[in-house]
């Protein structure tokens, strides 16, 4: 094996690892503490502005931004986007078992398709772009479809349905406001990525005052039969990994290609389906895993369009179609 090569695969294996870690710990406290979830995230979110101040202590090639009112102002979309769409996603999970997860959102592909051709209409939609978002579009219908194989205590309740779907109409808005913000900061991810962390915690602080969970947090730790364990460690776990799938996002970028990413989708869409049902005990019918495989098929189909379109662009519109569609991909935390 050659030594790019290793790297794709290394990077690759990195990416995955990190989205399972974030899915599954993410399940696992929500399962222990449902009544901490803002809470949850903004430890997270604090975490990783943490780790981004070390990681540019360590090395010059992390930049933290200069704080100006101005970009606060121009970027204000971007992290309002960001923080809404993460707060919808972790309710969506914490009311759904995690094999059901990829389904809950999966309309996230026809709307980023359809939010993108919003924001510019000129681009158009080619025939297999509509039908591959047609085909991620049933596949999430056929398995929201009630099924009398699956028992009421496994059945998703309307408002977790309709959590998953507000979690992948703000992460389509969100995938179009990365290109409009990048500008801002210079064009770097990394300045990004500082912005929506610790704008979103800021925003999302005072939230989590008037919701109640400060004070619901406080009587768990004054609580002696509480076991906060799980919360403490899923906390920093999440908040380390969170951070890590964003460095995971930034070397897809240079090492790997659409094509590449779409098969490691896969290969985790499978991974996260098996431990779902070994680790949580889901329910898994031929309804559901045959919802997964179209949403899958239809996404992979989507990202062979795209890669084939960039081969006949220009080397610069392929590179910069490259790092937007992992970026995308990345932002999604699949």
């Amino acid at each position: 094996m050659s030594s790019t090569n290793l790297q794709v695969a290394c990077v690759v294996a990195f990416y995955m690892c990190a989205a399972l870690v974030m899915v599954f710990v993410n399940k696992t406290v929500m399962n222990n503490e449902p009544d901490l979830p803002l809470v949850f995230l903004l430890l997270q979110l604090v975490i990783a502005v943490v780790l981004l101040h070390v990681s540019a202590l360590a090395s010059k090639s992390v930049e933290i931004p200069k704080i100006t009112l101005d970009a606060a102002k121009k970027l204000f979309p971007v992290v309002f986007v960001n923080i809404t769409g993460l707060t919808f996603n972790l309710l969506c999970l914490r009311g759904v078992e995690a094999t059901f997860f990829q389904i809950a959102r999966g309309l996230v592909l026809p709307l980023t398709i359809l939010c993108s051709w919003m924001y510019d209409p000129t681009s158009g939609v080619s025939k297999n772009v509509i039908t591959a978002s047609a085909i991620v579009t049933g596949g999430f219908f056929l398995g929201v479809l009630p099924n009398s194989t699956i028992p009421a205590t496994s059945t998703p309740s309307f408002i977790s349905l309709f959590y998953g779907v507000l979690s992948s109409l703000f992460i389509a808005v969100h995938a179009v406001l990365i290109k409009i913000s990048l500008p801002y900061c210079q064009n770097s991810t990394i300045q990004l990525a500082w912005w929506t962390n610790a704008g979103s915690a800021l925003l999302l602080l005072p939230v989590v005052a008037v919701t109640g969970e400060i004070s619901v947090l406080q009587g768990k730790i004054y609580d002696s039969q509480w076991n906060g364990n799980t919360f403490l460690y899923g906390s920093l776990i999440t908040g380390v990994f969170g951070f890590l799938l964003c460095l995971a996002g930034l070397l897809s970028i240079r090492v790997t290609s659409p094509v590449t990413h779409m098969f490691s989708s896969a290969a985790r869409s499978v991974l996260q389906t098996i431990i779902g049902v070994a680790y949580f005990g889901d329910l898994i019918n031929i309804n559901r895993a045959t919802s997964i495989l179209v949403i899958l098929g239809g996404t992979m189909f989507y990202t062979w369009i795209k890669s084939a379109e960039a081969k006949k662009q220009p080397p610069a519109d392929i590179e910069a179609f490259n790092g937007a569609k992992t970026e995308r991909e990345a932002q999604i935390k699949e």
